[in-house]
């Protein structure tokens, strides 16, 4: 057994935070070394990059406390499979003796319980390393926090990292913390993982624990990963699933076995010149190792049925949902309370589209027909298209953009358009209305070195498929993503 790694300067904790989950489990298991000095280089790291607003709430001498259990309980035999890795969570996860805040003004709650799946992260071991930055209730696509502040892009401090899951990518991408929990509504989990340049991963709908998340919508929430690699997704993703789907194993498949489909009406129609430029030369590289890439068309109202699908079920489900949660986990607060303190922006998108009788609130009508009818439409249109095709999963850039200004924030250009921030979620929200499995990944960087993502969407309940899948896409553009 290797000698344990001893911390000498700021030097080691910089090598030490490029490691992966599995990486750092594998060294901490092997005895190469302890979690206590990973866990100290790290909390050094954040602080150095206390800036990014990344954390709301980091306790270090508990997380010391938490590594130095794990090193005694490794000492004495125990082997569990993130024993003594520390992860970050969202701070709308229920994190039982930590402060969880939902990025609300003047509110702290110390659950008494674990969400679930930080539960199963524990129960193999793993660190909670901190509370990640979000925009209120999960309310928003660019890190905009009233309380604790924009959360920046590691990459470029001037420029959003994306939400909701905001600090949890900028977190990862700052190697803080190599994995955080996310959610995902409409592309909370992609849309930050993309702009920052790291994988996020959402499953199918329903194969995760979504008990003790806030949620925005329960039709479309689904809670995730972001991590460094694919690898790291599939290791957290067996941990949060308890085994109960089969064991996915690094393959050496070859490429052409891969039919991918791309649908270049639905999803490069309004992108700007340089994802657009990137994308193709992503096609490019696919092709030449081999991928079959399939052109379909899931209908020249797709764009518009998702919108309206999408938004219908967000706004309409938003007020139950946060109602049920709180009396359900017991949280001392109430819709009313958030709704009246919640920052003013948002506090207006509630007062028009969320309460009953706001201008724009969805009628129950029209919700049960966004519910039933289009839903059902659009899950159609993916299961024919993937059936037509044979293709495995679909391709196509996580975002229309890369990460715009924090003054531009709100609205920017999208070609000859001015759109506003919900443009980012264009192409990610499908995926939460058809429940479908969907992870992105990072695929380099803009002249500007802001980073580009792909995603890659798979069928109904085909996690494992699709995470073998990005697997080997993931290696043909290795090279575009260095790490930094």
């Amino acid at each position: 057994m290797s000698k344990p790694i001893e911390f000498h300067d700021q030097s080691d904790s910089v090598n030490v935070s490029k490691l992966g989950v599995a990486e750092a489990a594998a060294a901490i298991r092997e005895g190469s070394m302890t979690s206590e000095f990973y866990a100290a280089a790290l909390l050094e790291r954040s602080r150095a990059n206390a800036d990014l607003n990344a954390f709301v709430t980091i306790d270090d001498t508990a997380v010391l406390e938490r590594a130095r259990k794990a090193d005694k309980l490794r000492a004495e035999g125990l082997s569990l499979p993130l024993l003594g890795v520390p992860v970050g969570v969202k701070d709308s996860y229920l994190t039982k003796g930590i402060r969880t805040t939902f990025g609300l003004e003047h509110f702290d709650f110390v659950p008494t319980r674990d969400a679930a799946s930080v539960a199963a992260l524990k129960g193999a071991g793993a660190i909670v390393f901190g509370k990640n930055n979000l925009v209120a209730m999960s309310y928003g696509l660019t890190g905009d926090s009233s309380r604790h502040g924009q959360v920046l892009n590691p990459h470029n401090r001037n420029h959003v990292s994306g939400g909701s899951s905001s600090g949890s990518a900028a977190a990862v991408a700052a190697r803080l913390v190599p994995a955080s929990l996310g959610g995902d509504t409409v592309g909370s989990i992609r849309v930050p993982a993309s702009l920052t340049g790291i994988v996020g991963y959402k499953p199918t709908n329903g194969r995760w624990p979504s008990d003790g998340v806030a949620p925005v919508s329960h039709t479309l929430d689904t809670i995730g990963v972001l991590t460094r690699s694919v690898d790291d997704s599939i290791l957290i993703d067996g941990v949060i699933t308890r085994g109960r789907f089969p064991r996915i194993a690094s393959s050496a498949r070859d490429l052409r076995d891969v039919k991918l489909a791309i649908a270049p009406r639905q999803f490069q129609a309004m992108i700007t010149p340089d994802v657009d430029a990137h994308f193709h030369e992503l096609s490019r590289r696919l092709l030449d190792a081999g991928v079959h890439l399939i052109e379909i068309d899931l209908g020249s109202d797709f764009a518009e049925l998702t919108q309206q699908t999408a938004w219908t079920l967000f706004f309409h489900e938003t007020r139950s949902s946060i109602i049920e949660f709180l009396k359900t986990n017991h949280v001392p607060t109430s819709f009313d309370y958030i709704h009246r303190g919640i920052q003013p922006f948002l506090k207006a998108t509630w007062e028009q589209r969320v309460v009953p009788h706001g201008e724009f609130t969805p009628s129950h009508d029209l919700y049960e027909t966004a519910r039933t009818t289009h839903r059902d439409e659009i899950k159609r249109r993916f299961k024919d298209a993937f059936a037509r095709s044979g293709a495995d999963a679909l391709i196509f850039p996580t975002t229309p953009t890369t990460a715009p200004s924090i003054e531009d924030r709100f609205e920017f250009r999208l070609g000859d358009k001015t759109v506003n921030f919900t443009a980012l979620a264009n192409h990610t929200l499908p995926a939460n209305i058809a429940g479908l499995p969907a992870i992105t990944l990072p695929t380099g960087a803009s002249h500007e070195g802001l980073p580009f993502g792909v995603e890659l969407d798979g069928q109904h309940g085909d996690d494992n498929r699709l995470l073998s899948i990005a697997q080997l896409v993931e290696h043909v553009f290795s090279d575009l993503t260095k790490p930094r």
